[in-house]
């Protein structure tokens, strides 16, 4: 008989789809191990759409089965450990993989203080045919390495099914993902709330269930990648944004006087429009890194120390200004080149009034870019909805007392 909820210590969620083979032992292994280790818990098996029986096997097991009607892993999981009565939640696949006996060393983690403990294979046991030697060596290394480059963590496996969160704090990540990218964005949101991460090394064992497994490597690569720098804009457009910018405009009005010796390199008009091209990417880039930004709720990306300021005062009043200000000297600069051919006779202008007109259009270009940034921002700026007009003789509760 289950404890009832307010007792209870741990929750092992499992997500299931047709794991009718595997689904009972790892249900009957949690159960054992917390009965062993006199631990109060309970196991959720969330089940996405099964077809094989996987749920009348998880119910004889001793698990308490939800419906997950939205499909994917992520799904599955977040459903579950939404639905998961305990103080701390350990997640783990049905498919035999994990070692649902090892739930101790996370749950003796968790009550030293540890808000989020993961498993790591690669610091563990991986048995032979366990994890493919691309994935071993190639794909979770490098989404491992960029996700700790870019939000300052310092795990060892990234793509580890098997982790313990405590209750408060997962439901602090507000986590969205349906697809295998879960994983990813519950270490990603960790790292930006700040919530230390620790792990425990783990056994990797082969799928028992002797079919293809859900994952695909190549497209579940991508999303987690993708989720990975859309939660970085920083690193990814506002900084590469704000570098091309400085290097164009560089490049751009160091020719305004004509060609500039640099050795026996000759800077003329065709570095000119380069620096132009550099100047329009780099501040679509960084307008962008600064949008993204702008946009989304507090916790959900991570900035750089660096940028901060920027991003402070990045608003749509800010914004607006330095369009309005970017057009208008665009336009004067264009203005006085056109001024210039009609008095003289609309004759044939010389390479200093078309370095001069490229100019213009850079900032009008410019202005063009961050105006529109500034109408998105503008689009997510609150507005008070009006008071309701109150009934003639209504009266406030601590009027009437």
């Amino acid at each position: 008989m289950t404890p009832p909820a307010s007792e209870l210590e741990l929750s092992v969620v499992i997500p299931c789809l047709n794991e009718s083979s595997t689904i009972g032992g790892c249900v009957t292994t949690a159960l054992d191990a917390m009965r062993r280790h006199d631990i109060r818990g309970e196991v959720v098996v969330s089940d996405n759409g099964s077809t094989d029986g996987s749920v009348g096997v998880a119910i004889a097991a001793g698990a308490r089965v939800i419906a997950c009607r939205t499909s994917g892993y992520g799904a599955a999981v977040v459903t579950g450990l939404a639905s998961a009565r305990g103080r701390y939640l350990l997640m783990g696949d049905g498919d035999q993989s994990y070692d649902f006996a090892l739930l101790p060393r996370f749950l003796e983690k968790a009550r030293t203080g540890a808000r989020f403990v993961m498993g790591s294979r690669l610091r563990g046991k991986i048995h032979p045919g366990a994890m493919p030697p691309l994935h071993r060596y190639v794909g979770t290394p490098v989404l491992t390495w960029i996700l700790n480059s870019l939000f300052g963590t310092r795990i060892s496996d990234c793509n580890c099914g098997m982790r313990c969160i405590e209750r408060g704090t997962f439901l602090a990540l507000g986590l969205t993902s349906t697809g295998m990218e879960l994983a990813s964005e519950m270490v990603v949101k960790a790292a930006v709330l700040g919530i230390p991460i620790d792990e425990v090394a783990i056994n990797f064992y082969c799928d028992a269930r002797g079919r293809r497994p859900h994952l695909r490597p190549f497209r579940d690569g991508w999303r987690h990648l993708r989720l990975l720098l859309w939660h970085a804009p920083d690193h990814m457009m506002t900084l590469p944004g704000f570098i091309m910018l400085a290097v164009g405009l560089l490049l751009a009005f160091s020719q305004l006087a004509g060609p500039v010796s640099l050795g026996s390199t000759v800077l003329d008009l065709h570095y000119m429009i380069l620096g132009d091209t550099l100047s329009l990417v780099g501040t679509s880039a960084a307008s962008l890194g600064l949008l993204v930004g702008a946009t989304t709720p507090a916790g959900t990306v991570r900035h750089l120390k660096m940028l901060k300021p920027v991003h402070r005062g990045y608003t749509i009043d800010t914004a607006a200004l330095a369009a309005g200000l970017l057009f208008s000297a665009g336009l004067a600069v264009d203005g006085s080149v056109l001024a210039y051919w009609l008095v003289h006779d609309r004759g044939e202008l010389g390479l200093f009034f078309t370095r001069l007109t490229l100019c213009g259009l850079l900032l009008i270009g410019m202005s063009v870019q961050i105006g529109l940034s500034a109408l998105v921002v503008g689009l997510r700026v609150p507005t008070k909805t009006p008071a309701s007009p109150r009934p003639r003789g209504a009266t406030d509760d601590a009027e009437a007392l």
